[in-house]
């Protein structure tokens, strides 16, 4: 599902830096435009943090991006209804029936917890395995989100890089007026354009992305906490109350929807 926030504000903030730096003409937007500028601070940047991550990392960061524009297809309300179907399930025909349930699952880490059950596994290993697991999701979360960090970090350092060489081009110019202007317009437009890049895309993506992890940590808890108390058989009515504690009193009205289809976890 598309993020409308991501894209609104991607969008409309391009539209209103381009009108307030065109001021309504093509000719005045043209002057913003700097190849020199380009080079260094896109460039520039870009090669350093090849220098700084390993190139897989690297990879990995740029697919990451997608997680700022799109969420997830089901809510921490569709947990909750599953999980409390595969207790009303696992009470009446017990724990193997879930079996059956979890084929068409597409949740990896719900279709690995609830097979742990199925196998018989002792609670507190179950617990174990799937909080190393989130552990672990978290410590790559934490990875991407320190790429574009990183980047937001360096490209204002190039643009001020950048400023630099045009001071020094302006300067050794300055009895020559026609190559005043070049220099100061690289000079100034380096430190814009690394402005840009590091407030307006890199560090809001870096911040999206915390956010999504923060999304996808508490639906993993909410899995755990749930995984548990079908292991344990638990009441479903009592699954569903603990469960919902996850959840802001405003949402919690929606748990029950549905239940009966699985909403948003099956392929």
């Amino acid at each position: 599902m598309m993020d409308l926030a991501t894209v609104i504000g991607v969008v409309g903030g391009t539209i209103l830096i381009l009108l307030g730096c065109s001021g309504g003409s093509l000719n005045t937007l043209m002057g913003f435009l700097s190849l020199s500028s380009v080079y260094i601070t896109i460039g520039g940047s870009l090669a350093a943090m090849l220098i700084n991550f390993p190139f897989d990392r690297f990879v990995k960061a740029f697919k990451s991006v997608r997680w700022a524009f799109f969420t997830r297809t089901y809510s921490l309300e569709d947990i909750i209804n599953t999980l409390v179907r595969y207790a009303e399930k696992a009470r009446r025909e017990g724990l193997l029936a879930l079996e059956d349930e979890i084929t068409d699952s597409s949740d990896e880490f719900l279709k690995k917890g609830i097979q742990l059950v199925v196998d018989g596994t002792d609670p507190e290993l179950v617990k174990n395995i799937l909080e190393i697991e989130i552990g672990f999701l978290e410590e790559r979360h934490n990875e991407n989100k320190a790429f574009w960090e990183s980047w937001g970090a360096l490209a204002p350092s190039f643009g001020l890089i950048g400023t630099v060489i045009g001071l020094i081009q302006m300067l050794r110019s300055l009895d020559d007026p026609s190559a005043v202007g070049p220099g100061m317009a690289v000079a100034l437009l380096t430190t814009l354009y690394g402005a840009l890049m590091a407030y307006f895309l890199f560090n809001p993506i870096a911040a999206k992305l915390g956010i999504r992890s923060e999304e996808e940590i508490m639906i993993r808890q909410v899995m755990v906490e749930g995984i548990l108390s079908v292991q344990a058989g638990e009441n479903p009515r009592i699954v569903e109350e603990k469960l919902k504690s996850f959840l802001p009193p405003a949402q919690r009205h929606r748990v029950g929807r549905d239940r009966t289809e699985g909403v948003g976890l099956n392929a």
